[in-house]
């Protein structure tokens, strides 16, 4: 860019230094700072002073260290550099152009520097983040008897606040009051702003209370006080008060408000704020427009974020970089990378703060090998070593499971502080590798840092995963000494730590003890409870959170859905549902996931599909619900063709997928498909073969009669067989009669199992069967020697939004009376189309007229007596059992179901029986 040159007299001594300086701003103007720099040259000067005053302002218009430098050297070849008024704008412009050790230079070469001189290198120091060396210039000019004036005074409480020393700013602030400056308004500013930086708002609150004179300086110190003090309701009460007051915002007020807005999560505060800088003209101004799409962003709102983004004429680094974050910390991280590569087809050139955000999107979408590209451009750049740059570095490669390459980023990182180590824990956390989270926590307490509450969050969500109980103690004992237990993420990392060590009295303590009442702190009470099996008591947390008048979020109604799921409460999981389509909760894959996974479990597999089917992105774990469900109700090729289909969309099963698709061919019996799948699991899917899918392919043959062929599978396997393995086999040796089979497979449960009593049952009844009385004796005699006590029996079913709970023989019921003449009537009717009670299924030592008695009233029985004494003919029944249906009653529902017209859905511990017609989905292999 030209510029308009400027003639001077002959003699004029600025003429040497006005031609070089034109030529030295040519090379670093801007455009548009050229063109108001040209229209200020063209008339000719009439005085030097008219000369002085146009040197000054290209001065004032460079903006480079390499500019300044030979404006200077030009200034001092002519002799003016340490003469004023020249000498005070080259301190101006070396501060401006971050370059305090060049201003220092400049100044010791003043033979008698004025205040004036002395307070620019005091703001040139306090500017550029060095505030001890403005404290002990401030205390040099002192010493030197060099008076201080209004403009002085705000740099060296400035400086204070940067070097966080607050003894000093509460000397400078008696220093202000003796000298008399106190009534100063840019004095008095200062103050306010310092006070609030120290964290003291109630005193910074009644500086600026004292202020008579108030300007928007007063008031947007203040409010960027409270912002930063995280008093985002007080920041916004301020703001109404400063318009009513009559005083109007201005781009930096309304900066902060916004960023009030984005603190306290208030989306509609923030569309008023909107709406009025608007009227006011600021919606085109950069720093408030840059402020708005940070707002928009940082809340989830990216549809507007877009709008005021796109309205921007010339986006600069700042809008880039907050439409960037806003889009990474809510997960959209496939547009963030998209942004990028519009940013740079725009010739915007990323910053560290940038490269920061894209390397945690990079993360987020397991895009370690772009992250890596970028690490190597970084390094060509020498950007490697930058503090937060290297953050991002470490937290993408921890997250992308490259702990190496992140224990390497975080030693390259000049100064390990608080943040690299919570980047480097909470990747390792995040990432699963929990060990190694907790084994950095260690290291980082004994290098003698400090935590924050990003630390413990991180370390805790550890501990839940690890359910290491004692080191979640420990961790709560440093949040109590350490005073964490105010803080709501903390104490929400403590019940969700304790909710998944199953210590439940501990989860409600900290609950009650703490009041932390949040949503996510009932999420996480609620999660505890359902994972518990705990349905009911999560669904009365629920309640209890309704009537505090706080609104679920989608992680609230996803963890409701699995409480109704563990329960299969039907009814009362439709009524979540209706709560999620209410909060508009059908578009979150999360809530969408649970949802399936509810209707699945409550035996609904067509509500299931239905809401499968409204799921707008599937991702793999929706489709492994899907696939799981319809196995778990024996509709094993459904199951498959579904397989088939998510694999035609491109997306590649998990371990978990892969299980469900063994189980799916288990109850169709295609036994060549599921040899097919397990063979090439490796190989085609990338998926190692673990414990479940040997176990379900040793449950496949056994369930076929091909036990030899399962026991070679036993012996082909990798590691240690495990109870899943033994007991699929015993179960399959009962069905099949191999009695010696049978008995290996029992004695290597009671090793690995000694205190579970189904396996003594499931022995003793294949004894039974094969009329072995003697041996079925042992068995029980081996059971009461080794004080082993069979886990009781308990049916649930639900009716209008009520779960009732039965035992065997269960007499506490309401309507008892009525529930054993309908079991009663059953009976009658089932004999008479032929049924006979299986009595060599009941182990208990007494007369087969007892023992037909007992078999009767079996927790199941009762259930669906009740069930059908109190729904309208034709419903179809729910029932849930937590142990194993026995084969009596396996019998009986297929003779009451026939007899009622009335299908009878029954979960038990390993899958759903659909009981119709007179026969079950199960096929009678259970």
């Amino acid at each position: 860019m030209k510029l308009c040159r400027l003639p001077l007299p002959t003699s004029s001594p600025f003429k040497p230094f006005h031609t070089a300086a034109v030529s030295i701003l040519e090379d670093h103007l801007t455009p548009a700072s050229a063109a108001t720099l040209s229209s200020h040259l063209s008339p000719p000067p009439e005085s030097p002073a008219s000369s002085v005053s146009k040197l000054t302002t290209l001065i004032s218009a460079t903006q480079s260290v390499g500019g300044a430098a030979q404006i200077h050297a030009h200034l001092a070849k002519c002799g003016l550099s340490c003469g004023p008024p020249f000498r005070h704008h080259l301190l101006s412009l070396y501060s401006r152009c971050r370059s305090p050790e060049s201003a220092r230079k400049l100044f010791d070469e003043f033979p008698d520097p004025d205040h004036i001189s002395w307070s620019a290198l005091i703001s040139a120091y306090s500017n550029n983040g060095l505030g001890r060396e403005a404290l002990l210039s401030f205390r040099k000019m002192r010493s030197l008897g060099v008076r201080s004036n209004e403009f002085t005074l705000p740099s060296v409480l400035k400086a204070c606040s940067v070097s966080s020393d607050f003894i000093a700013g509460t000397q400078v602030h008696a220093f202000v009051i003796v000298t008399g400056f106190e009534s100063d308004v840019f004095v008095a500013n200062t103050l306010v702003v310092m006070y609030a930086n120290f964290g003291l708002l109630l005193d910074s609150k009644r500086l600026f209370d004292g202020i008579t004179d108030r300007n928007s300086v007063s008031w947007n110190g203040l409010l960027a006080g409270c912002v930063r003090n995280e008093r985002f309701e007080e920041a916004v009460s301020l703001f109404q008060e400063m318009v009513m007051d009559g005083m109007r915002p201005n781009e930096f007020g309304f900066s902060c408000i916004l960023n009030a807005c984005t603190g306290s999560q208030d989306l509609s505060c923030g569309r008023a704020v909107h709406g009025y800088l608007t009227r006011l003209g600021y919606h085109s101004d950069s720093f408030t427009t840059n402020a708005l799409v940070d707002m928009y962003a940082k809340l989830g709102n990216t549809k507007a974020a877009a709008m005021v983004f796109g309205k921007i004429a010339r986006p600069d680094i700042v809008s880039w970089n907050s439409f960037i974050a806003g889009c990474v910390l809510h997960g959209h991280d496939s547009r963030a990378l998209a942004l990028l590569v519009e940013m740079k087809a725009s010739g915007m050139v990323p910053n560290v703060f940038t490269l920061s955000s894209v390397l945690k999107a990079c993360a987020g979408t397991r895009m370690l090998d772009l992250g890596m590209q970028i690490h190597g451009n970084l390094i060509k750049a020498g950007s490697d070593s930058d503090s937060f740059v290297g953050v991002g570095l470490v937290d993408m490669y921890a997250k992308c499971n490259c702990l190496d390459d992140a224990m390497k980023a975080f030693y390259l990182i000049p100064e390990q502080d608080l943040i690299s180590w919570n980047a480097l824990i909470s990747g390792c956390s995040h990432s699963g590798s929990d060990d190694e989270a907790l084994a950095c926590f260690s290291k980082m307490r004994r290098e003698g840092l400090n935590f924050n509450r990003t630390t413990l969050s991180a370390v805790l969500k550890s501990t839940a995963s690890l359910q290491a109980i004692t080191v979640t103690k420990q961790v709560h004992g440093l949040a109590t000494r350490a005073g964490f237990l105010s803080d709501p993420h903390v104490v929400n990392g403590l019940v969700d730590a304790y909710g998944k060590c199953s210590c439940l009295e501990e989860t409600g303590r900290v609950f009650e003890e703490c009041q932390s009442g949040d949503v996510v702190a009932f999420t996480s009470l609620i999660t505890a409870h359902s994972q518990s099996g705990q349905g009911e008591e999560a669904i009365k947390v629920f309640c209890e959170m309704l009537n505090q008048d706080l609104k679920p979020d989608s992680f609230v109604c996803s963890s409701l859905l699995n409480a109704c799921a563990s329960l299969s409460a039907y009814e009362q999981g439709k009524q979540i549902h209706v709560h999620v389509l209410k909060m508009g909760f059908m578009y979150d894959v999360f809530a969408g996931n649970a949802l399936v996974n509810m209707y699945a479990k409550c035996g609904s597999v067509e509500d299931a599909t239905l809401a499968f089917s409204e799921i707008p992105e599937r991702g793999i774990v929706s489709w492994s619900a899907m696939i799981g469900g319809l196995a778990q109700h024996g509709h094993g090729k459904k199951a498959l063709d579904l397989f088939s289909k998510m694999l035609d969309e491109g997306l590649y099963p998990n371990h978990i997928t892969l299980t469900s698709v063994l189980c799916a061919c288990n109850h169709a019996g295609l036994i060549d498909e599921a040899k097919q799948y397990f063979d090439l699991m490796e190989e085609m899917y990338g998926v190692q073969r673990t414990q479940e899918h040997y176990a379900c392919m040793i449950d496949l043959l056994g369930r076929a009669g091909r036990l030899n062929e399962a026991m070679e599978l036993v012996h082909c396997m990798p590691f240690e067989a495990n109870a899943a393995v033994w007991g699929a086999l015993l179960g399959a040796s009962r069905v099949h009669g191999n009695i010696e089979l049978g008995k290996q497979a029992a004695e290597m449960l009671f090793a690995l199992e000694p205190e579970k009593s189904g396996t003594h049952v499931l022995l003793a009844n294949m004894y039974a069967s094969a009329g072995m009385w003697d041996n079925v004796a042992k068995v029980r005699r081996l059971m009461k020697d080794s004080r082993v006590k069979k886990e009781p029996a308990m049916s649930w079913v639900e009716m209008k939004d009520k779960i009732y709970t039965f035992i065997v023989g269960d007499r506490s019921h309401d309507r008892t009376a009525e529930i054993y003449a309908k079991l009663e009537e059953l009976g009658d009717l089932m004999r008479k189309a032929g049924y006979v009670p299986m009595v060599e299924t009941d182990l208990h030592d007494v007369e087969p007229g007892e023992k037909e008695v007992l078999l009767s009233h079996h927790s199941e029985k009762l259930a669906v007596a009740f069930a059908l004494i109190s729904t309208p003919a034709g419903v179809p029944i729910r029932v849930k059992k937590n142990l194993r249906v026995c084969r009596d009653c396996h019998t009986a529902f297929k003779f009451i179901c026939k007899i009622v017209s009335t299908e009878i859905i029954l979960r038990d511990i390993n899958r759903f029986h659909h009981f119709k017609d007179g026969a079950c989905s199960c096929g009678d292999y259970w």
